[in-house]
Formats: structure tokens, C-alpha cells, sequence
């Protein structure tokens, strides 16, 4: 039995997800003829109280899409250091949309209102790039799973404003956001301009994530897909697996938020374990004291079953997920308890 824990990526549909897939009825997408990405936009739009959605394979073009529709060649956005779109897009914002991130140094990849203030480049010292789009990641991946305290985003929405910036959030966990802090998905939509939401990780699909927004930025979200390789045919298959990911999969992250709390618990007991990041969501951010080595370390959990990752810096990285059974996690505990150094 191979207990993975390396992402939340890593879950594959289960039967009853499998059969809602088969049963999809599906059109030529790039038409806007395919039925079930029609009902799934619709209904995420509705969701979030935006105008209007759009269907992408994955949350790094759904992202790098945003980036560019806010953005001209030049410019600046502002995100925290640890931002997915900073680390693990493949440069795509300087690639994409010739733009350049400036970068906070927040806490657990969450940024202030006060931090996006002193960031904001003067628009009329034509030097620097011109500020334009602010991007927030909620939960961070990088600071553990965190969640951001909505009045601080209301507080940079302000900020936004006043200064003339778009919003972007990078909601590839945000499902575990609204689980975890029981809230609205409507109080997102009210304070962006454009969300990702994807569907691939805690959700449990093979693939998906939805970019919802405004309508006067969405206009052409179509057009920068395109440009991006994304233009997809009979993906209702696709769009079905999401669509049965939002009848069946979100309630029940909470208890991959538990399993991740119970993990967090027992390694804070262990003598080999340095410092365990706090764990709101799914994901156990923990580092090993110095005289064990992080590659040892891992090679012996991979001995009984158990991987993980390794995020460098010392973090090592341990993310539950739907196809992370009671069994598995019992396994784990017991590992954890009984590793020798």
C-alpha cells in the first residue's frame, strides 16, 4: 500500500466520479456547444456572484490568463514571495505578459493591506514599472495551507481601489478556505475582479479549474486562452467530473483539514521534529531538527509506503486528500511515533 502524500494532485476519480464522466453529454467547447462546461460555468459564476466563467485545463493558465487580462506589457504586479504564480509557473508572468512581480515578504504567503500600500509603485515616476494588479493566493501552498482573514482582504480591496489596481485571487485551494472558515463564496466574488477555482486538487478531478471575473475583463478571457493553447473540444467529460466534484467533494474536506490537524498533533510530539507550522487546512508544513537529514528521512517513510515532499529551505511538506483513507492515516500516525533517527 503506497500512502501519498506528496499533493493533493495526486487523487484519481473514484467510481461514481468515473460514471458522471461517461455519462456527459458534450459539444465542441471552442463553439460554446458543449452542454456540461455550460452548466458547470453557469453554475460557478452563480456560485461565486460573478458574471461570468470560463473553463481552462489547468489553474496555471487559468492564472497566467488573469495576469494578462489586467495587465499590459511592463507593468508590475504585487504578490507575497512564496506566490504560486511567482514560484511555480514557469515564469509565465514575465513570459506571458512581460509583467515583473514585486515581492512581499508577508507571513505564510499572506500579505497586508499596509504591505500593498509601501508597494505601490508612484504612477507618474515613469522609472519604475507601473503598478496595476495585486494577486493574493488563498489558501497559500508555500505557507502551509493558510487562510486569509477576510477583513484584511476587504482592506486591500480598499486599497485596490483608491490606487486604480485589479485583484486577482489564486484559488486553487479555495474550496478549503470556505470549508475550513464556514464562509460565503459570494464574499469573494464581491472583492476580486477575477478568481481561479480549481478542481484537481482537493476536489479530486483529473483535471479543471474555472476562472470566474467581471464582465468587462472576462470579454476577452476567450481570445487569451486561445493565444494560451487552451481550447478545448468535447471536455464536457471533464467539466462533468467538476460538476459532480461540487455535489460530493466539498463538504467532506473537512476531513482532510482533521487528518491534517491529527498529523500536525502527533508530529509536535516527536523528538526528531524541530517546529510544525500552524495547520488550518490540508496542508502540514513541519522541518526536522538539524542533525537528521531531510533525505534519509523521506527515504525511510518511501521504505514503509509514505511519500512526501520536500519544499527546500527545510520545509518538508505533508498534504491529506480524498484518496487519503482512515487506514492509511492510522499507518502514518504509527510511523511518525515510531521513526527512529
Amino acid at each position: 500500500m503506497i500512502i501519498d502524500l506528496r499533493s493533493d494532485t495526486v487523487t484519481k476519480p473514484d467510481v461514481k466520479m468515473l460514471d458522471a464522466i461517461m455519462k456527459a453529454k458534450t459539444g465542441d467547447d471552442v463553439y460554446k456547444e458543449d452542454p456540461t462546461v455550460n452548466e458547470l460555468e453557469s453554475r460557478v459564476a452563480t456560485m461565486f456572484g460573478m458574471d461570468e466563467a470560463l473553463f481552462f485545463p489547468t489553474g496555471s493558465m487559468a492564472n497566467q490568463a488573469a495576469i494578462k487580462l489586467h495587465t499590459q506589457p511592463g507593468e508590475q504586479l504585487i504578490c507575497d514571495k512564496w506566490a504560486h504564480v511567482y514560484n511555480y509557473e514557469g515564469g509565465g508572468v514575465s513570459f506571458n505578459s512581460g509583467v515583473s512581480c514585486k515581492l512581499i515578504d508577508g507571513h505564510r504567503g499572506m500579505i497586508t493591506a499596509d504591505q500593498v500600500v509601501a508597494s505601490i509603485n508612484p504612477p507618474d515616476f515613469y522609472h519604475s514599472p507601473l503598478t496595476s494588479l495585486v494577486c493574493l493566493e488563498n489558501t497559500t501552498n508555500k505557507g502551509g495551507g493558510a487562510c486569509y482573514d477576510i477583513e484584511e482582504i476587504k482592506k486591500i480591496q480598499k486599497v485596490s481601489k483608491e490606487h486604480g489596481l485589479g485583484m486577482h485571487l489564486d484559488g486553487a485551494r479555495l474550496m478549503n478556505a470556505l470549508v475550513a472558515k464556514n464562509e460565503d463564496p459570494k464574499m469573494y466574488g464581491n472583492l476580486f475582479d477575477t478568481i481561479s477555482i480549481c478542481f484537481s486538487k482537493g476536489l479530486g478531478t483529473p483535471l479543471g479549474t474555472v476562472l470566474v471575473g467581471n464582465k468587462e475583463l472576462m470579454q476577452n478571457a476567450i481570445r487569451v486562452r486561445k493565444v494560451l493553447g487552451g481550447g478545448m473540444r468535447q471536455i464536457g467529460y471533464m467539466a462533468a467530473a467538476a460538476l459532480f466534484a461540487l455535489d460530493n467533494n466539498v463538504v467532506r474536506l473537512a476531513e482532510d483539514h482533521q487528518r491534517a490537524s491529527e498529523i500536525a498533533g502527533t508530529l509536535k510530539k516527536c523528538s526528531y521534529v524541530k517546529a510544525v507550522e500552524p495547520t488550518d487546512t490540508n496542508i502540514v508544513i513541519f522541518y526536522l531538527k538539524e542533525e537528521l537529514s531531510e533525505e534519509k528521512f523521506m527515504e525511510d517513510l518511501l521504505h514503509d509506503g509514505i511519500r512526501i515532499s520536500n519544499m527546500g529551505e527545510g520545509k518538508l511538506r505533508i498534504v491529506t486528500h480524498l484518496d487519503y483513507t482512515e487506514k492509511m492515516h492510522e499507518k502514518l500516525l504509527e510511523v511518525l511515533k515510531s521513526y527512529q533517527k
